[in-house]
């Protein structure tokens, strides 16, 4: 399951990054890290961006990104 599958309100841990290179890197810097909790706060009407309160702070993520970061 990917960040992009998680239902608004869900609470969800990081597992795993997918993806290569810079792209990796960028979620990384964004604190999207092994074992960091994540909570869905909104979906845009459209459906892109996501919008996550990760570490303390909210973060808008678009949904390819999301796909790249497997939850539990």
């Amino acid at each position: 399951m990917t960040l992009r599958d998680a239902k608004i309100g869900e609470t969800v841990t990081v597992k795993k990054l997918t993806g290569e290179g810079a792209i990796k890197r960028r979620i990384m810097d964004m604190g999207l890290t092994k074992g960091t909790s994540v909570t869905i706060r909104k979906v845009a009407p459209l459906g892109d961006p996501i919008e996550v309160t990760v570490r303390g702070y909210e973060l808008s993520i678009r949904k390819a990104d999301a796909e790249m970061v497997e939850i539990q």
